[in-house]
């Protein structure tokens, strides 16, 4: 008899850096997202474009200091690829929510390994508990 695994969810792409290089990642919408383009080699895969990707990273810094406009507005200019305010701020707040996410899920693990302990300690000091073999 086999157990049921449950549902497995895909883990969400996000831009992924690997030895201070952008690596491509999968295309799971129609909409291309800001910094990559469609691979000339396979149309599923999404090749990233290091200095859209780098303004990016800057811009995320910017948007403490300035208004998702301005900073969409500085970021067109720069990179030569038009993204509007409102589709700045979705891109980053979806960052930050998997960034988040993430965050919770460890602290969860955590929470239950310090449970799983406490349990395990609780059980070897009650009266009349089983000898550990």
């Amino acid at each position: 008899m086999t157990k049921s695994v449950g549902k497995w969810k895909l883990p969400q792409p996000t831009d992924l850096k690997e030895d201070n290089e952008w690596t491509p990642i999968p295309r799971i919408a129609r909409t291309i997202p800001f910094g990559y383009k469609i691979s000339e080699s396979d149309s599923d895969i999404l090749d990233p474009i290091s200095t859209e990707l780098d303004l990016l990273e800057k811009a995320r810094k910017f948007v403490n200091q300035y208004s998702y406009r301005e900073v969409a507005n500085w970021l067109s200019s720069n990179s030569g690829r038009y993204i509007s305010h409102v589709g700045l701020r979705k891109r980053l707040a979806n960052e930050r929510q998997r960034k988040n996410k993430a965050q919770s899920l460890r602290k969860w693990a955590e929470y239950a390994e310090k449970a799983i302990a406490k349990t395990k300690e609780i059980e070897t000091q009650r009266t009349g508990a089983r000898a550990v073999n």
